[in-house]
């Protein structure tokens, strides 16, 4: 049986001002699917607890879910955090830049050129077609 681990990333999550609903379905989901979840944990917006905290899990688990942090603000960190933990660099995916971009256009808006951080991802192998802002990936 596989085993998994979900790390969710936010100062806001850590610090009790909003509430952690993503990991409860994410570890339903995966008990449903037969995976084993070895650990949850929540570290805030910090590079290196990030780093740590995927390079750690890394090496536990065959699974390593994280969520929340990704974002367009130019203080999230957790992008390169977990390319630094997998040892990878961030690499530019002209596709995802263009489905962000139809994504933020169906709302009347233009994106802004700080969102395209998100399509700047840790050299990996995509898990599938878009269907959120930003992209999921696996290392």
């Amino acid at each position: 049986m596989p085993t998994a681990e979900i790390i969710t990333i936010g100062t806001e999550l850590l610090l009790g001002e909003t509430a952690d609903t993503n990991t409860r379905f994410i570890a339903q989901t995966l008990r449903g699917l037969g995976v084993d979840l070895y650990r949850t944990q929540t570290v805030g917006d910090n590079a290196r607890r990030i780093s740590e905290a995927v390079g750690s899990a890394l090496q536990r688990a065959d699974i390593v879910i994280t969520t929340g942090g990704l974002g367009p603000t130019v203080d999230d960190p957790t992008r390169q955090a977990i390319a630094d933990a997998a040892g990878v660099a961030l690499e530019f995916h002209p596709e995802l830049w263009e489905q962000i971009v139809a994504r933020i256009s169906r709302y009347g808006r233009s994106p802004t050129e700080n969102q395209k951080r998100q399509a700047f991802i840790p050299k990996a192998r995509l898990l599938s077609k878009i269907r959120s802002v930003p992209p999921r990936h696996s290392l």
